[in-house]
């Protein structure tokens, strides 16, 4: 790093302490006058907390101001997969698996004192559906609703499918008070909130933090201890999250880099939560860019991708192969994939027959600053890069400006994008539909794909998923093995989920299917 990039990173630390200096006075001084507040440094913004659109990190905040009729829980301690009652006590199915009656919890209330009815959940859905964007896709299936009592909606489907675990999405599924049905996408990103979840959107600050304030009348639980107040600092450098969290300044936090997480272990004020996520970290390659517009420049890249290094540097080891872009602990992983491995000479050999090898070949890669895996693994690949004549410029980018770089034109956007992705809902389809099927305009296939065999593959899979799951289930891995012989994207490794809290905080368990979402009202102090 040049004199100039140790000045720019020293400034944003500056300004991003200064800027959390501000909260923690606040913060403080609410504490003093005997509020309880819990504080989780996020290292990535919150573009979107519209219940309609939000499909990026924004979850985090938005799984505590609304709710889902219903919640996945992943298999633990010997117990399968389940769906649990949320907004929906119980669920019936047709033997067809076309029609699912959803029965609502009675005397639940917004925040607004609006009641909850069936007619709030089949407004939410519609309001979704209608404005099409973020994850609106997992109601596609859903022909017609019937709200026969306030209380019972019943939804049609026009194919079947697992509408429990649909339900259960972490985007798009969350219900809102009829009172805001007719809200825009700025009245929620102005700090306005009308769930009926535990806490309520006091403020919102754009990319710096959101504020929410425990609400009196929810219907559910509270844990003993419980907090007031939960503040979600956006801390875009690793180094300041660490200090806060050592410090006590913050109360959660992830995303630290891995080499320090034995230093973080041996401290008494702090617990590291580490487990399999349902989290994969790729690099979407630009498919509409010469040269890789061409499946074996593709090709040659992942090759000379450093996998095995990347997960020992990167993740101290805890990490493991991505085996395409499902990965373990969700239905159509395929641990079989054929995924390439580093072959440096291969690489060269491939480019060599493209006619690119030697040509003082330039590519420009995005990823999120202040990731420290992402850093690792762009470093490690440049290195390798290099000894093939390709220059890789990295362009470390806050998310929002990454996402909106690549989402903007094609031909202008980065040769690689790099991302993690979580599920919305655990199904391979999400996986499958938002990174590489095809869109007339780009939203998360950020390498802009397109293959029609491939959308139908997956179309039809999903179709298929409610009635016969393992044709289904190898359908999606046809679909995975026709994007690894593409090259389509480096799948990199999948990655662990690490979290590290303060030890006097209790009642954390984390659950992969919602991305590092905690969920407030079980913890307390």
């Amino acid at each position: 790093m040049n004199r100039r990039d140790l000045l720019k990173t020293a400034a944003l630390t500056a300004l991003a302490t200064a800027a959390y200096t501000t909260s923690a006075r606040w913060s403080l001084a609410y504490a003093q006058d005997g509020g309880k507040i819990i504080t989780l440094a996020h290292p990535a913004g919150f573009p979107d907390l519209d219940p309609a659109t939000s499909f990026s990190n924004d979850g985090a905040v938005l799984a505590n101001v609304y709710e889902t009729l219903t919640r996945y829980i992943p298999a633990r301690d010997g117990q399968e997969a389940k769906v649990e009652p949320v907004l929906a006590e119980s669920w019936d199915v047709s033997e067809d698996g076309l029609t699912w009656t959803f029965h609502l919890r009675s005397g639940v209330k917004f925040h607004d004192g609006a009641d909850l009815t069936s007619e709030a959940v089949k407004g939410s859905i519609e309001r979704t559906v209608k404005i099409g964007g973020g994850a609106a896709f997992i109601w596609s299936a859903v022909a017609s609703m019937e709200t026969p009592d306030p209380l019972t909606i019943v939804m049609k489907l026009s194919a079947p499918q697992p509408m429990d675990m649909t339900a259960a999405a972490g985007f798009a599924a969350w219900i809102l008070s009829p009172g805001a049905l007719d809200k825009d996408n700025a009245w929620f990103n102005a700090g306005n909130g009308a769930g009926t979840g535990p806490y309520m959107v006091e403020r919102f600050e754009p990319g710096q933090r959101a504020i929410l304030t425990r609400n009196p009348n929810y219907w559910g639980k509270f844990a003993d201890g419980s907090f007031d107040k939960a503040v979600f600092e956006i801390v875009e450098d690793a180094v300041l999250a660490q200090s806060m969290i050592e410090s006590g300044e913050a109360d959660w936090t992830y995303s630290l880099p891995y080499e320090n997480l034995e230093a973080l272990k041996a401290n008494p004020d702090l617990a590291v939560v580490s487990n399999p996520s349902f989290e994969t970290l790729v690099g979407l390659f630009n498919t509409r860019k010469a040269p890789l517009d061409r499946p074996k420049v593709r090709q040659a890249l992942a090759m000379a991708f450093p996998y095995d290094d990347v997960i020992s540097a990167g993740t101290a080891g805890l990490g493991s192969r991505a085996m395409g872009v499902i990965p373990a602990g969700i239905w159509g992983h395929d641990d079989a994939a054929p995924v390439p491995q580093t072959d440096l000479e291969g690489a060269r050999a491939l480019l060599t027959e493209e006619g690119v090898a030697d040509t003082g070949l330039e590519l420009v890669m995005t990823y999120a600053t202040g990731d420290a895996l992402e850093s690792v693994a762009a470093e490690l690949w440049k290195a390798n890069l290099e000894t093939l004549g390709i220059t890789l410029t990295l362009q470390p980018m806050n998310w929002e400006a990454q996402w909106q770089l690549a989402k903007a034109d094609p031909a202008a956007a980065q040769d690689i994008f790099v991302m993690y992705w979580w599920p919305t809902y655990v199904t391979p389809y999400d996986y499958l539909f938002n990174l590489f099927h095809s869109e007339p305009s780009p939203n998360y296939n950020l390498g802009y794909y397109a293959n029609a065999d491939f959308d139908k593959l997956i179309d039809d899979a999903n179709g298929l998923s409610g009635t016969d799951r393992a044709k289904a289930e190898q359908m999606f891995k046809d679909a995975q093995r026709k994007i690894i012989e593409d090259a389509a994207a480096v799948f990199i490794l999948d990655r662990p989920n690490i979290h590290v809290i303060r030890s006097d905080i209790k009642g954390y368990v984390d659950n992969p299917a919602y991305g590092h979402v905690t969920f407030v009202n079980e913890l307390g102090r």
